[in-house]
């Protein structure tokens, strides 16, 4: 067991250490938390942990194996580096590089390049044989400054964010408005515990953004939706990116043509430039979850998102459903989703 902490992304206050969590349940690996700072899970747990979360996560930056935690004074963040003992950190290697990041405005007496020259000089003067290399060093040492406290650690490997920008709408040959970005739709990915050879369900896959983020981390993914112009537009970005759906079929959610699925991730038509066929959104909804269930093995998870106001957890817990969490994500001014996972008892 290892003490890391994760450098995690702004773009929303809960989600990024909420799906962390969840591909560690999804992955079975035991983990205890230790602090949450703003932008940072620190946790203990096993260090294949580091390995999951890199290859899976969306709304991460990169991931370290923690040395320590403290106020964010510079004095004393000195005093702490000059107490690590370095041998076995820079065992097998001859440069390394110290980075220091600040969240948003925390601590701005706190001056980066100084705090970085100063770290870099004590590490050191606590080694032997190594020298500073700021554009390809061996090892590098991350120092995170956040809010009122500095916790520093050895950098394992930064979160490869072009992947996502790959993928992107503009980069499919079928395209449709109310796509979801890649990051989002890998965040339901992963909040429906889903893992690798895991039956994913996407029942309304519309341009097959969930399905080909489920096929990117090894799902065998199977979806359907209710007009055979989006199935048939799915296919050709799944392909597109080298996936061959498991199943991928012309059908009404309501009536699923599977016969079990270990999760569900989805986001049902709601929106301005999407259709619900006439169907009250609210009634669509509870009638998928209420048909959903009974496909779903038991203790799987459905990771949906819909219209802030909406009820979505109330409308599983009709069904038999148990609302695990729920988030809130602005899109714009006439739309907020809800994010929320329910799980089958």
């Amino acid at each position: 067991m290892r003490r890391l902490f994760f450098l995690l992304s702004g773009e929303h206050q809960r989600l990024p250490a909420a799906e962390i969590k969840a591909i560690l349940d999804s992955e079975e690996i035991p983990f205890k938390k230790v602090k949450t700072f703003k932008q940072i899970l620190s946790l203990i747990t096993e260090e294949k942990t580091i390995f999951k979360v890199y290859s899976r996560a969306s709304y991460t930056k990169s991931c370290c194996i923690e040395l320590f935690n403290h106020i964010a004074d510079e004095e004393e963040i000195l005093k702490r580096v000059s107490e690590i003992d370095y041998g076995n950190l820079v065992k097998g290697h001859r440069t390394i590089a110290v980075r220091v990041t600040r969240v948003q405005r925390s601590s701005p007496e706190l001056r980066i390049e100084k705090l970085e020259r100063r770290i870099g000089g004590r590490i050191i003067e606590n080694t032997t044989g190594v020298g500073v290399n700021l554009k390809s060093p061996d090892i590098t040492f991350q120092g995170v400054i956040t809010g009122n406290h500095f916790i520093f650690g050895v950098k394992i490997t930064d979160i490869d964010q072009r992947s996502f920008d790959e993928r992107r709408l503009k980069n499919r040959p079928f395209f449709h408005p109310s796509a979801l970005h890649p990051k989002l739709a890998r965040c339901m990915v992963n909040l429906s515990r889903a893992h690798s050879g895991s039956n994913l369900l996407d029942p309304f896959c519309g341009t097959g953004s969930i399905l080909i983020e489920g096929g990117t981390v090894g799902c065998r993914v199977v979806g359907s939706d209710v007009q055979s112009s989006m199935v048939e537009g799915s296919l050709k970005n799944l392909r597109r990116f080298n996936i061959e759906p498991f199943g991928l079929v012309v059908s009404d959610a309501l009536q699923i043509p599977f016969e079990i699925v270990d999760c569900v991730a989805t986001d049902p038509p709601y929106g301005r430039l999407a259709t619900t066929l006439g169907s009250p959104v609210k009634n669509l909804i509870r009638d998928f979850l209420s048909s959903v269930i009974d496909v779903l093995q038991r203790n799987g998870h459905v990771a949906i998102s819909s219209p802030k106001g909406l009820g979505v957890r109330d409308l599983g817990a009709e069904v038999g459903f148990e609302a695990v969490e729920g988030y809130f994500i602005y899109v714009h001014r006439s739309l907020t989703r809800e994010l929320a996972v329910l799980k089958k008892r």
